[in-house]
């Protein structure tokens, strides 16, 4: 059900991840990106991205990468985006799990969450259940199209025991 993503299936999880950007609720990414931005952006510059595919339909996705270089280069970063008819039924836990398999695998030893909207509870409560921290808040750093500025939380968790 997971697997590396494609140039296809992107265009296939373009309408999901257009309309998740549109809502500027969760991600702090332009609006009016088109697909080709928004490609480069998810799929080309991180080191993997991943699809959720069920019965030919891409539910989930998620991109893997170094959060820092140099002495930092052991922290990756991700961020994950689910289909609006598939939430709640576990997909995000199994890309984050999914992700932290995979971030092991590559060498890295933590994942940091550098921009989590703190009105998107689900997403918070979720990671927070997976062994994330709140490490930092930084105030009014994301513009919520509905409720106006509202913090974002720094979330980590160190994966190797």
């Amino acid at each position: 059900m997971i697997r590396p993503i494609t140039k296809c299936d992107f265009e296939l999880f373009w309408p999901t991840f257009s309309a998740i950007i549109e809502h500027q609720e969760t991600y702090a990414f332009a609006p009016n990106m088109t697909v080709e931005q928004a490609y480069d952006l998810w799929c080309e510059q991180p080191l993997k991205t991943f699809v959720y595919e069920e019965q030919g339909e891409q539910l989930g996705s998620y991109y893997l990468k170094n959060n820092a270089a140099g002495p930092g280069s052991h922290v990756c970063n991700c961020g994950y985006m689910v289909a609006e008819q598939a939430r709640g039924k576990g997909i995000a836990r199994q890309l984050c799990e999914h992700s932290q398999q995979q971030a092991i695998a590559l060498g890295f030893q933590a994942m940091q969450f550098n921009s989590v909207v703190s009105t998107n509870a689900v997403a918070v409560q979720l990671w927070k259940k997976l062994g994330f921290s709140i490490v930092g808040r930084v105030p009014k750093a994301y513009l919520h199209r509905q409720l106006g500025y509202v913090d974002t939380l720094v979330m980590y968790k160190w994966l190797i025991d």
